[in-house]
């Protein structure tokens, strides 16, 4: 029986349809427009990131089809960036506009996905080990693929094949922090904690074990070669990057401008590699995006630089719920920008990066990767 859910799940599940030799069924849920065709696993799309009806019944249904497994059944879980929203669940008591209100509430907050994901795992019957836990006593072996940092497999996607090692409490202190006050149906859920997840050595797991395909690292190493083959020395900052976009941007211009004025860490030509998840605390009104925001700051803070050009994108393809990958930062943006009358500093103040890249015709679009090891950003410094 092969489930899953996440931006990558139908180009894994399809791939599973061209290697595996055996009896085949199944159900795996891909962001809308992620899908490809497949012969014996039934695909369907949902909504991301905020979840929709066609994922709340899709999730539904593969918790029902797991139940029904044996002690002699293999349960084969696709999992990928994206699957949280994906496999919307809700908890007895919460309604699906409920859970739309919350991951509204959390995409504006500034939370990062290990916050975020331990509120959901907790307003979800599928998530945070939920899914093995009913598939017991079959086999769980789950496929993933990490959009987290760190690569922790109980955050990816919720982890609904893994046990959780937060708790309701937990989930309750991430709306405090933010000061999410509602809806009320999820407020009482939190505090009752009727039902906690599953935790590690819970035996209705024992069965279940996970194999990490592919990383933010892998990413970076990938680059790290073609950057080398074109003559210029890959610089690796960390592939779990986190914080505030623009105060990643900050991190980053200090030190490309450390290597144009002093050769330190490394001379030019060379190129700084990172990976991870920024956040964004929208204060603006502006059409954003976690990297088209790392990018307009990186452009305020260089101010031009002749020798600096960057890219940030996200690898599934899309970034934040625009239509873009991300976007480009040449020498000449703030020139460019300045020309047509773009005001960096106000774009970046309303959380404006798309419309700013945009208009410079900046954007990098590729359309869906089906795949997802988060964010990608490189600087290269010319000699």
């Amino acid at each position: 029986m092969v489930v899953g859910a996440g931006k990558g799940a139908a180009a894994m599940a399809r791939a599973v349809e061209e290697h595996w030799q055996g009896p085949l069924s199944g159900l795996v849920i891909t962001r809308y427009g992620h899908g490809v065709p497949l012969d014996r696993i039934e695909l369907v799309e949902a909504a991301h990131p905020v979840p929709d009806a066609a994922g709340r019944e899709a999730a539904g249904r593969i918790l029902k089809m797991v139940e029904g497994l044996g002690k002699d059944d293999l349960a084969l879980c696709l999992i990928s960036g994206g699957g949280s929203a994906l496999l919307a669940l809700p908890a007895d008591g919460i309604s699906l506009e409920d859970k739309q209100a919350v991951n509204k509430a959390l995409l504006r907050s500034g939370a990062n996905i290990g916050e975020m994901n331990c509120v959901r795992k907790h307003l979800s019957k599928i998530k945070g080990g939920r899914l093995a836990a009913a598939a017991a006593p079959a086999r769980v072996v789950t496929l993933l693929i990490s959009d987290v940092p760190g690569d922790d497999p109980s955050v990816i996607a919720s982890g609904p094949t893994v046990a959780d090692p937060t708790s309701f409490s937990d989930a309750l202190a991430v709306l405090e922090k933010y000061g999410i006050e509602g809806p009320k149906t999820v407020l009482d859920h939190l505090r009752n904690a009727i039902d906690e997840t599953p935790k590690p050595g819970d035996p209705r797991l024992k069965r279940a074990e996970s194999v990490m395909l592919a990383t933010a690292q892998d990413a970076l190493e990938a680059a790290a070669v073609k950057a080398e083959a074109a003559g210029y020395r890959p610089v690796i900052l960390g592939n779990s990057i986190e914080g505030e976009s623009r105060d990643v941007a900050l991190v980053h211009a200090g030190i490309a401008q450390q290597i144009v004025k002093h050769g330190q860490p490394v001379c030019a030509p060379c190129v700084l590699l990172s990976g991870g998840e920024t956040t964004v605390t929208v204060r603006g009104q502006g059409r954003g995006g976690r990297d088209a925001e790392f990018l307009l700051a990186l452009a305020v803070a260089l101010d031009g630089h002749p020798r600096i050009h960057a890219i940030a994108c996200d690898t599934d393809g899309i970034d934040g719920t625009e239509d873009n990958a991300g976007a480009i930062l040449t020498p000449t943006t703030l020139e460019r920008a300045n020309q047509i009358g773009l005001n960096a500093k106000e774009r970046l103040a309303n959380n404006d990066g798309y419309e700013f890249f945009s208009a410079l015709d900046d954007l990098v679009v590729t359309g869906p990767t089906r795949t997802n090891v988060n964010d990608f950003r490189a600087i290269l410094i010319d000699p």
